[in-house]
């Protein structure tokens, strides 16, 4: 007897026989006594769709309607999915994200749960009913729909699981496991049994797409396993969790990880007073646009003056450049500088600490391939280099041959 969330991706529910499919197999797997919740992604592409459809009528940014939009495509997911549930025999009802007690914040298009009331999900649960639950919404405390960003639906997987404290959150997607590299790039890539939560946050916040990082935040907050795994195999997949076995301990780096969603931005002769800085990067986390690697650096040969170089996603750059205009106007700037032309490589590993030469080999495989560091950041488990989207590929492939193929 067990309590499970199972969460399909877009790709595993793209076709009703994709979802009959996907009731087989859950029903097959169902031992007498448990109780399963179905959290699912809009069928394939259809959250693309949407989106052009949107662009055909508007190029602006109607935050509030474009998630009155988003949000249909799940909708037609969960229904779907109840009734498949219901032709082959078993109890099953549809819940969305406002129905299944999930409340965010207000920020359209990227909402944040703040809350999560299950008692509908667990009434349902106790009549016998598979529950199927949208993903990727939830609903304001003024009662509007909100979506969560890419890939929310993980992140409303686990935060399900954690507050209906199920046993495991089983993420089903169309690759089989969280890897060392992207299988795409770095074909003899492996597939890794185990990986602790803080090594998977970071390796999903530096570019692994194959869970959000605010899903992997939120298992570890309520100590949730998470099993991701493949729709389309019976294969086991990769565990995320707390502690990991001895064996995988020894490993000091778990995995390379890249990102092409880079934008940089410099901001020339700004003075150098206190307060500045704070101006820049409030205004543009009141907009919501989430900074990453920031740089600052004094002038040496002109006092009183300094530049800041930071990064941001290449997709935010429209609200950037908006915020940065009327910077120009409330603070005295030589000129602000643009290249969308970057993209980040990173190792991860929490064994890497205490190990300087770790550092050393990634910079000297990059001096190898003759790729340009532009910045360096670094955290207790990870090191990332800023270089050209060029590069980025060879950086991947240079890093990982260093590192794994050599022992």
């Amino acid at each position: 007897m067990a309590l499970i969330v199972k969460k399909f991706g877009g790709s595993s529910v793209a076709t009703p026989d994709k979802m009959r499919a996907i009731v087989q197999r859950v029903l097959k797997g169902k031992q007498e006594g448990d109780k399963i919740v179905i959290v699912v992604s809009a069928m394939g592409d259809t959250t693309d769709e949407l989106v052009s459809l949107a662009k055909q009528i508007t190029s602006k940014a109607y935050g509030r309607e474009m998630d009155m939009l988003l949000s249909t495509g799940e909708q037609v997911s969960i229904a779907l999915m109840a009734m498949a549930f219901q032709e082959a025999g078993q109890k099953a009802i549809s819940f969305t994200g406002a129905q299944a007690g999930i409340k965010t914040s207000d920020a359209f298009n990227k909402g944040r749960i703040l809350d999560l009331e299950p008692n509908r999900i667990m009434e349902a649960l106790d009549e016998g009913n598979v529950v199927v639950v949208a993903g990727f919404q939830g609903i304001t405390g003024h009662g509007d729909i909100t979506t969560l960003g890419r890939g929310g639906s993980d992140t409303t997987a686990v935060a399900i699981a954690g507050a209906i404290n199920a046993d495991v959150c089983e993420i089903y997607t169309d690759v089989d496991g969280v890897y060392t590299s992207d299988p795409r790039v770095v074909p003899n890539a492996q597939k890794m049994k185990e990986i602790t939560y803080g090594e998977m946050l970071e390796m999903a916040k530096l570019g692994a797409g194959v869970m959000q990082p605010r899903a992997v935040e939120m298992g570890s907050r309520f100590s949730v396993p998470i099993h991701v795994r493949s729709t389309f195999s019976e294969d086991e997949g990769t565990m995320i969790q707390e502690v990991c076995s001895m064996e995988i301990k020894q490993y000091l780096i778990r995995g390379v990880a890249s990102d092409k969603n880079v934008a940089k931005i410099t901001v020339l002769g700004i003075p150098n007073q206190p307060g500045h800085a704070y101006k820049i990067f409030s205004m543009l986390a009141d907009s919501h646009v989430d900074v990453d690697m920031i740089v600052q650096s004094v002038r040496v040969a002109k006092e009183g003056v300094t530049d800041i170089t930071f990064t941001i996603a290449r997709t935010e750059l429209p609200a950037a450049k908006d915020i940065l205009n009327r910077l120009r106007e409330e603070m005295p700037v030589e000129d602000i500088l643009v290249d969308d032309k970057m993209a980040k490589v990173s190792i991860v590993g929490a064994g890497m600490a205490g190990h300087p030469g770790i550092a050393a080999g990634m910079f000297g495989v990059l001096g190898d391939n003759h790729i340009n560091i532009e910045i360096i950041s670094t955290s207790e488990i990870s090191i990332t280099c800023l270089i050209g989207e060029e590069s980025v590929d060879t950086a991947v492939k240079a890093i990982h041959a260093h590192f794994f193929d050599e022992h």
